[in-house]
């Protein structure tokens, strides 16, 4: 009996024990989870890496680890956690998962093994952006490799042992953020990261690149948040800035707890920053950061997860007005943002947009990208390669063009704290001209054979010539496009022969091959009497109802003629003008002679001597079919009438 009883003793100790144990550990599983939840980063890290000490491992401590560690930017550590996460059996997450844990092995180096998940990802997600940039771009790091080695880069002696970034131009002084406070007063710790908040700063530069000491900036704009991500303009007067939501300097949270970021406006007077506010697209509910201005300043581009975003982050622009009021910001589009983070957007004066991303295909973390944005439709985005981007964060890149100096920041190792800022000299400009190359041949239609010193001309959808080039001795060609996706017309020119024609559909970038071109030789110079309009089997040339203007359609043909009046220099033509049945007769008559003379004009103004043109007007007097006066015609019919015929008369 007593044996039973200290029996049902040790038991019932070895009971409460273990039930005191589940009882300490979901305590400190509810306290990284609130931790996590409330963006406290780093105590989120130190609980749950507690509990896996402890034996304690699950998928919500692997996913939230892994995100912890990649919301710090600490990608090795985010690896091994998302590793763990993948190795465990019938692991079912979020196909986002995928894409980190890809982005995170870059960080590694094991850009092979990145690949293997990110073909994963592209599989089960083809309706991404990233997939798809990443199907199209499997040669990246190649590409990359083509574009690295242009910048000449230093670690700045003004950087920190904490973090340091944002760097902007301020005539001869570079301001830039730094966390390098002590964080004396509590509530200047941020709970990301365990780091102060971050402050304004200033630092003159002289011409030899030499750094004064640092020094904060006015207290202004300095308050108990986060300050960062200034924009200023050329004279000096009005600065744009990053703050955190905040009333009276202090912080203002959401429903979330978080306080958003927001983009303020200050007016420097007799040399204090007064009149701040904040710009009216802010909101409480999303952040707007990073601002840049146009070279111009009518635009500010900025940073936000606002309603209408791609992914965590996009790069919207707004018109600022002339009286200082904004319009409505708008996204710059999926070719530039994606369902990751595209931020810190820097506008050079020939409208070139760098910005940060992790989205695009990149060497790991955030990659500084550049882009011409001029021309929407052809925009063409280039990873500017080593040594400004590394495996780590690279962003907050700014560049003075006519210099071809700059700054711009990174969590690289090596570095003096945790972001520093890195000065650079562009050795070697970006090539931004997106090409598309087409190749093909042209050959003779009746025997089949190449035909060499042909030209070649590219013309895109709105028939603007694009480029051109000639054949070689076998016939082939290789010409560009300019890279916008749509349509290229490409046409081949050869004495003696009918012009060819070849339409392709590109699409953006992608190189178009084995393009054949058949050419058609063409007897000599046409009959006198024969109209060229016919005999060079082209359309007719067509005029507006009572009008005698060239149309572009119109354009086309008449430059068919043009190219035979300048292959037989003897020939002379007469141009033949005729209209509708409609209005009398007196009227289409002087119409109809202004058509001629316009059609005449076209073809000496493109060149042609103007003793080889002469030109009539019929009127009425010549109908191609029964449309005559007070017969009901429909207007096609009448359209039909209204042409300029193209006669050799000598």
């Amino acid at each position: 009996m007593k044996y039973r009883i200290n029996n049902i003793k040790c038991l019932l100790v070895i009971a409460l024990s273990f039930g005191s144990m589940l009882n300490a550990q979901d305590k400190k599983t509810k306290r990284a989870k609130a931790d996590f939840n409330s963006y406290a980063y780093a105590e989120a890290i130190e609980s749950y890496e507690e509990l896996v000490k402890e034996g304690y491992t699950s998928e919500e401590i692997h996913k939230n680890l892994g995100d912890a560690y990649y919301q710090k930017g600490d990608y090795n550590a985010s690896a091994y956690w998302y590793e763990q996460l993948f190795a465990e059996p019938q692991i079912n997450v979020d196909t986002e998962y995928l894409y980190k844990y890809a982005q995170t092995l870059k960080s590694s180096g094991n850009y092979e093994l990145s690949h293997v998940w990110m073909q994963k990802f592209a599989e089960q997600k083809k309706g991404d952006i990233r997939a798809f940039k990443f199907q199209e771009n499997k040669d990246y790091l190649d590409k990359i490799k083509e574009n690295s080695q242009r910048y000449d880069i230093k670690n700045i002696p003004v950087n920190s042992a904490s973090a340091d970034f944002a760097p902007s131009f301020f005539g001869e002084q570079l301001i830039f953020s730094t966390a390098r406070d002590t964080g004396r007063i509590l509530k200047s710790v941020h709970k990301w990261n365990n780091k102060p908040f971050t402050n304004l700063y200033t630092t003159k530069v002289t011409e030899n690149g030499e750094f004064s000491v640092a020094e904060r900036l006015s207290k202004k704009l300095n308050k108990k948040t986060h300050e960062s991500s200034t924009a200023f303009t050329k004279d000096g007067s009005t600065v744009y800035f990053t703050r955190n939501n905040s009333k009276n300097g202090n912080f203002l949270r959401d429903k979330e707890g978080l306080s958003r970021l927001k983009i303020y406006r200050a007016t420097l007077n007799d040399g204090e920053w007064e009149d701040i506010m904040e710009l009216p697209f802010n909101s409480e509910n999303y952040s707007v950061a990073h601002p840049t201005l146009s070279n111009d300043e009518k635009k500010l581009y900025f940073a936000s997860d606002m309603p209408g975003t791609y992914g965590q982050s996009d790069i919207f622009v707004v018109d600022i007005n002339e009286d200082g009021t904004f319009g409505t910001p708008k996204n710059l589009g999926n070719e530039i943002n994606t369902e990751s983070r595209e931020t810190f957007p820097f506008i050079t004066e020939d409208e070139v947009l760098y910005f940060a991303s992790d989205g695009h295909p990149g060497l790991g973390g955030l990659d500084i990208f550049a882009t011409k944005i001029d021309d929407m439709d052809a925009l063409y985005i280039l990873n500017v390669g080593e040594p400004v981007n590394s495996v780590q964060d690279d962003f907050s890149f700014i560049l003075d063009q006519k210099l071809k100096k700059g700054y711009f920041a990174s969590s690289r190792e090596g570095g003096v704290g945790s972001d520093d800022i890195y000065s650079f000299t562009e050795t070697r400009s970006l090539d931004l001209q997106c090409r598309t190359e087409l190749t093909g041949v042209v050959k003779d239609g009746k025997t089949g054979e190449p035909l060499k010193d042909a030209d070649i001309k590219v013309y895109n959808s709105k028939n603007e010539l694009v480029s051109g080039s000639n054949t070689n001795g076998t016939g082939m060609f290789t010409t560009e496009g300019n890279c916008a996706k749509g349509n290229y017309k490409i046409l081949a020119f050869k004495k003696d022969y009918e012009e060819g024609e070849k339409t392709v559909v590109t699409e953006k970038g992608k190189d178009f091959n084995d393009i054949e071109i058949i050419l058609t030789q063409i007897d000599k110079s046409a009959p006198v009497g024969t109209d060229l309009a016919k005999y060079l089997n082209i359309d007719p040339i067509y005029f507006d109802f009572d009008e005698y203007f060239i149309r572009e359609d119109a354009s086309v043909s008449i430059n068919k003629v043009l190219a035979y009046l300048n292959e037989f220099p003897s020939v002379k033509v007469e141009v033949r003008s005729h209209t509708d049945s409609r209005a009398n007769d007196v009227y289409n008559k002087n119409l109809s002679t202004k058509r001629a003379k316009a059609t005449a004009d076209y073809l000496i103004k493109k060149g042609i001597s103007s003793d080889r043109i002469t030109y009539e007007g019929y009127g009425e007097t010549a109908l191609v079919n029964n449309c005559s006066n007070n017969v009901p015609c429909s207007k096609e019919s009448h359209q039909l009438n209204r042409r300029s015929e193209f006669i050799v008369v000598e």
